[in-house]
């Protein structure tokens, strides 16, 4: 039998759900990697695991899964769910305890959603028995989405970031479990959309007197739920020493706004099926400009850099390449074409091969397009510069954090030398540091390689110290840049 019981009786609020006691996680040389502080989840309490990018955040919540990222190993102490010791138990036993009283939600919720499914299926597959629509719609309200035959009805791709994160939350509650895991669940959503699953998260918990364990760097979210809020400290690299901050490049200047459009857009439209996305957008992007583009979620951003990337199948209207004409699809552009612009995913582990290592992923761009093939100083160089060591080359991407992982991606569009950059919430995973760096590298080589940077992102106050100019997606429009 591997089915595994809570405690006889009503388990009451208060009482201890999962805890995390002494443990300490070793790289397969035995040096210390995370040295965790201890972790008690009660029911009807919220606590949040927080602390800078890579400092162990999203490796001690998934060890309570106990499920460890690739090349870690327990040297001691031990990992409690319902008082059972999740690395003492055997496969049977575990797959039971996760399936039945515990959910659990990454970082990156889109890339776990089958593109082929629409909404109905992805809730009933994790549900107990045969749902009936009336318990999809519930599920879907109780996590704020319309529970509406239509919504049902959608694919991943017809979601916003913020639909398909509260998409996965409901999918997790489709087993009513007693701990609810959650990592950075606010990460690319904008400031009203952060309060929202903010007190969607405070709510579950009280509701449903579930122990909620929550990984994040937003201290607007930290400060708005936590009961208990337990402090992660300085990132480690695998070798055990801490983590120097990413050099910050010089001071960036205005570019210049004269001269003729290195990427110019006019009348461009999309939709998805048949509803409207984009209508009517004009842009010129300057070589050294830097763009920032905001919007509430689900306002059509990501849709933008997806048509200016060549990715999304239905749109129309014009877009120059120095002045040349460019295909609105990346199947009908040359090489070149697609060389000279590059888009950082919101989702960059949905974009890695999980079956290749780091170096590779950088390494494929920079043989593909003549910039270095083979050369493994020129990856470790590309790592430094995001401010990764150079090590991390020899990773896979399931054994990043998720700001390691955004980084990775960065590295891998700079390694084909753009002229473009298109980075779509590229800091949403990151503390506000790490994010102020990052950022202060893209200025940087916008300006010092007359590269156009396009920066879509929540945290406007970060990127418009950065970014020249800007304009907002409302309701499909995109106002002019100024």
């Amino acid at each position: 039998m591997t089915d595994i019981a809570e405690p006889a009786g009503r388990v009451r609020a208060g009482v201890t759900v999962a805890e995390l006691d002494g443990l300490v996680l070793a790289d397969r040389r035995g040096a210390t990697v995370v040295a965790g502080p201890p972790v008690t989840a009660v029911r009807g309490q919220v606590v949040v695991l927080a602390g800078p990018s890579g400092a162990g955040k999203s490796t001690l919540l998934r060890a309570f899964l106990g499920a460890l990222p690739g090349g870690l190993v327990r040297r001691s102490g031990r990992a409690r769910v319902l008082g059972h010791d999740v690395f003492e138990l055997d496969p049977a036993r575990l797959r039971a305890l996760r399936r039945d009283h515990i959910g659990y939600v990454d970082q990156d919720p889109a890339s776990r959603l089958n593109p082929r499914m629409r909404v109905r299926r992805l809730l009933g597959e994790l549900s107990p028995g045969r749902p009936s629509p009336a318990d999809l719609r519930r599920l879907l309200t109780e996590v704020r989405l319309p529970g509406t035959g239509e919504m049902l009805a959608r694919r991943p791709h017809q979601l916003s970031g913020g639909q398909q994160r509260r998409l996965a939350i409901a999918r997790a509650l489709s087993r009513r479990p007693g701990l609810l895991l959650l990592d950075e669940p606010t990460a690319g959503l904008d400031a009203a959309l952060c309060a929202e699953i903010g007190e969607l998260i405070r709510e579950l918990a009280d509701r449903h007197d579930m122990a909620v364990v929550v990984a994040s760097h937003d201290p607007g979210l930290v400060a708005g739920i936590a009961d208990e809020v337990v402090e992660l400290g300085t990132p480690r690299e695998p070798s055990g020493t801490p983590r120097e901050p990413c050099p910050a490049p010089p001071p960036r200047r205005r570019a210049p706004s004269d001269g003729p459009p290195l990427l110019s857009v006019r009348g461009l439209s999309a939709w998805a099926g048949s509803r409207t996305i984009l209508s009517g957008v004009d842009l010129d992007l300057r070589p050294g400009s830097a763009l920032m583009v905001s919007g509430a979620s689900g306002s059509g951003k990501t849709t933008l850099a997806r048509v200016l990337s060549g990715l999304h199948p239905q749109a129309e209207g014009t877009v120059e390449l120095d002045g040349r004409p460019l295909p609105l699809r990346a199947a009908r552009r040359d090489r070149e074409q697609c060389r000279r612009i590059q888009l950082v995913p919101q989702d960059p582990l949905g974009t890695l091969n999980p079956v290749r290592t780091v170096g590779d992923a950088i390494a494929r761009p920079l043989r593909l397009h003549r910039r270095g093939a083979g050369d493994a100083t020129r990856v470790g160089r590309l790592l430094e510069d995001v401010g990764l060591p150079a090590e991390i080359a020899r990773r896979l991407p399931h054994e990043l954090s998720g700001g390691q992982r955004q980084r990775v991606a960065v590295a891998r569009a700079l390694a084909a030398d753009p002229d473009v950059l298109i980075c779509d919430e590229v800091t949403s995973a990151l503390d506000p540091a790490t994010a102020e760096s990052v950022m202060e590298l893209l200025a940087g080589l916008s300006l010092g390689r007359g590269l156009a940077l396009v920066v879509i992102s929540h945290d406007v106050a970060l990127a418009a110290r950065h970014c020249e100019l800007s304009c907002v997606v409302s309701e499909g429009r995109v106002s002019r840049p100024r």
